[in-house]
């Protein structure tokens, strides 16, 4: 008796398994929540036409990732403290000026005691 060949594929299933994914993506893709950092591109101002002075407090993150406000060093416990109190002097924001070498880190920290402390305006600059 000679063998039968088997030919044919069967890919009812294999759609079937398919059209149940797509279904659960298009139900579950409506649920997830795009969380993210609001930006704000900067636009083209003349120097001249800016006299207004801005009022920023500025934290500096160093290479060994210390907090230095108002020229002196901050321990990254009292820096929430610290912000909280000087951030009232300060009602245009947070400017974080952070090292090239300094670790992401220590400026995501910064980045969350800022917004805990109230802060909206949050600028990042490198310094050298």
């Amino acid at each position: 008796m000679a063998k039968q060949s088997f030919n044919e594929i069967n890919i009812t299933p294999l759609t079937d398994i398919f059209l149940v994914l797509l279904i659960i993506m298009m139900v579950i893709a409506p649920m997830l929540d795009q969380q993210g950092i609001n930006l704000a591109v900067p636009e083209y101002v003349e120097e001249s036409a800016n006299l207004k002075e801005n009022k920023i407090l500025r934290v500096a993150v160093t290479v060994d990732n210390k907090y230095i406000t108002s020229g002196k060093v901050i321990n990254a416990d009292a820096l929430e403290k610290e912000i909280r109190e000087n951030i009232k002097n300060y009602p245009d924001g947070l400017m974080i000026e952070a090292q090239s070498d300094s670790a992401h880190g220590a400026v995501v920290k910064l980045m969350d005691i800022a917004r805990n402390s109230g802060v909206t305006n949050i600028s990042i600059t490198e310094i050298q």
